[in-house]
């Protein structure tokens, strides 16, 4: 079909849209684009309360891609600005390969996702729509502390997983790299500084999600 026949997407069609990608991240199996950064990596021999804390971090972490992803698909749905949403939704692709690879470190570890993950996507595609109704300067504040904050924890996971698990570690090292590159493309970008209670607000939900996904 040649562009001359397109049209933009019926109201409809992006509701339909996007409930297609809350099923594709909830209950598909992710594929990522980009090679699983732990490659040739041996699989480590781990204890078994090792294995359950190494899992119970990994859950955290693909917890907080299924949040990732339902942020910037909230915020891309209402973005004014073409250039924002773009970054968004490229920011979201490199999110579903976290999401991935997270899922493979869970199989790998002989564990699963959180159970609660439905609740964290809508939650955060909530939050991430009423970012984005604020306008592009705060959706892209919002990208900006979102990672800041996912660089802080995963450098807390890097120092609790059990020395041994290097495949965990080399797929969070990867994550870290590609979360502190979107917080500062989205500073290039013109992201306004979020006032201070939304940081504080931001991290306390954070923890919250983070104690009941380690073991949920």
């Amino acid at each position: 079909m040649t562009d001359s026949f397109r049209h933009p997407p019926t109201p409809l069609e992006r509701v339909l849209g996007e409930a297609q990608a809350a099923l594709s991240t909830l209950f598909a199996r992710p594929l990522a684009v980009r090679p699983d950064p732990a490659g040739s990596l041996p699989e480590p021999s781990l204890d078994e309360a090792g294995r359950r804390h190494a899992a119970g971090l990994m859950r955290i972490n693909h917890a907080g891609e299924v949040c990732a992803q339902a942020l910037y698909l909230g915020q891309a749905a209402v973005a004014r600005d073409a250039g924002t949403r773009r970054h968004l939704l490229a920011a979201a692709q490199e999110e579903a390969d976290h999401l991935a690879w997270c899922a493979e470190r869970l199989q790998a570890l002989h564990s699963g996702p959180s159970r609660l993950n439905p609740l964290w996507y809508a939650g955060s595609y909530a939050i991430g729509v009423a970012a984005g109704l604020r306008g592009d300067g705060w959706n892209l504040g919002f990208v900006v502390e979102t990672e800041r904050q996912v660089e802080a924890h995963i450098d807390q996971h890097l120092a609790r997983l059990p020395a041994g698990d290097a495949r965990s570690r080399a797929v969070l090292e990867a994550m870290k790299a590609d979360e502190a590159r979107h917080a500062d493309e989205a500073e290039a970008a013109g992201a306004r500084r979020l006032p201070a209670p939304i940081p504080q607000a931001m991290a306390a939900a954070s923890a919250l999600m983070k104690a009941v996904a380690y073991r949920f």
